[in-house]
């Protein structure tokens, strides 16, 4: 430990018995008989102190989501909804989920799109899920992150079985497909998870302690424990604004700090290990720097988003009560949607409607999303392309950007 750092408990090795259940890979993986897990430590009542340099980083950043969160004249609504998929675009994105922007779009609506798309759409649900268990500072449960993991894999074809529960097996991270044999982590015993979670969920409902370093550590611990057997990388980093939320941080928004992580995959990864060899500091500085980064550009999506509507009438130039300006309305907060979502929202003549929906495509407004005759789906072009603008903004400032640790 750097001297001057602040104390934390390292993770414990154990040695523990251990038997193939799924035979394959080398002659080495089937006769593997112990493996190495690594046991986090019980943090419910740690104290968790940390130097100025550190104190003052997590203090600009929760000032900067706060300025986020109370942006005068801005849509909070169209706001929360771009920046709640950012998050989780770039919080697959960390898994090496990829999919372009027009296919997270469709898999959005329901609309048949590629397992990928879907999969960001299922962690937005997931952090959507995760964020409401909370609000109103509400305590964190355990049962909570079930309900966030039912939603995240619900329908992923290979991990459905296994939604909303926690493991019943060792799993590892990294090395051969079937055994923990060259693992570069292993985490503690399938049986030791449910007392592990209770204490994180302790440490997650205190108040005592400084918001940014509260939220970085629930992350980093969860990731240790590692619960479930698929999903616990996007359920992890959902807890960082589930914290946010219940400590009063955020009340309208989620902070996209899984865009800024991205960019520094690798760094990142290695800010867990240290964090299991007893160094919290590094951890919190670079998570310090990512939500101010995310905070910041989101700044500039917001007063982005709240120009849209002006721009879209103009460029429409419909008339005031019209079709096509009650359309325009609420696009920012609704991107996506389908002539009978349009139907809904405007009332009237499905004829008007339809004309309206020609207006804006005329105009540049919107975008087909779906080639079909029926039952079309059209996207917001400004608000699809901030939503992929952000995150690379994020990414980019991110992937230069040097904490003081540094």
């Amino acid at each position: 430990m750097a001297s001057g750092e602040a104390d934390w408990p390292a993770h414990v090795p154990e040695t523990r018995p251990w038997r193939q259940t799924h035979r394959g890979g080398t002659i080495e993986d089937r006769t593997l008989s112990e493996v190495l897990t690594m046991r986090p430590p019980l943090i419910a009542q740690v104290d968790l102190q940390v130097t100025p340099a550190v104190s003052v980083a997590t203090e600009t950043c929760i000032r900067e989501v706060a300025a986020l969160d109370h942006m005068p004249g801005a849509d909070l609504k169209a706001l929360e909804t771009l920046l709640l998929r950012t998050e989780s675009v770039a919080s697959s994105k960390i898994e090496r989920i990829e999919a372009t922007v027009d296919d997270f779009a469709r898999a959005l609506h329901g609309t048949r799109s590629n397992a990928s798309a879907t999969s960001m759409v299922a962690a937005a649900e997931a952090l959507v899920a995760m964020i409401n268990s909370v609000e109103g500072g509400a305590d964190l449960e355990v049962e909570h992150l079930l309900m966030a993991h039912q939603a995240l894999m619900a329908d992923d074809a290979h991990e459905r079985a296994d939604a909303g529960r926690f493991r019943d097996l060792q799993n590892w991270i990294g090395g051969s497909d079937y055994s923990p044999r060259i693992a570069w982590f292993v985490p503690p015993a399938a049986e030791t998870v449910s007392g592990y979670l209770e204490d994180l969920v302790a440490f997650a409902n205190r108040t005592d302690l400084p918001i940014l370093a509260q939220a970085a550590v629930v992350h980093a611990q969860f990731e240790s424990i590692h619960p479930f057997t698929d999903g616990n990388g996007r359920i992890g980093r959902a807890l960082i604004n589930a914290v946010l939320r219940r400590r009063g941080a955020t009340r309208h928004v989620v902070v996209p700090v899984a865009s800024a992580l991205v960019a520094r995959r690798d760094e990142y990864f290695g800010l867990l290990t240290q964090y299991r060899e007893g160094r919290i500091e590094p951890l919190i500085l670079a998570f310090s720097t990512a939500a101010t980064v995310a905070a910041r550009e989101s700044q500039v999506t917001a007063r982005r988003i709240a120009e849209m509507p002006e721009v879209w009438q103009l460029a429409v130039g419909a008339r005031r009560g019209s079709a096509a300006s009650r359309l325009l309305d609420g696009l920012a907060a609704a991107p996506v949607f389908s002539a009978d979502d349009a139907v809904q929202t405007v009332g009237g003549p499905v004829s008007s409607v339809y004309s309206a929906i020609e207006k804006l495509l005329d105009a540049g407004v919107i975008r087909p999303l779906t080639r079909r005759t029926r039952n079309q789906v059209w996207g917001a072009s400004d608000v699809l392309d901030e939503l992929e603008a952000l995150g690379a903004r994020i990414a980019a400032t991110a992937a230069t950007e040097r904490t003081a640790s540094e």
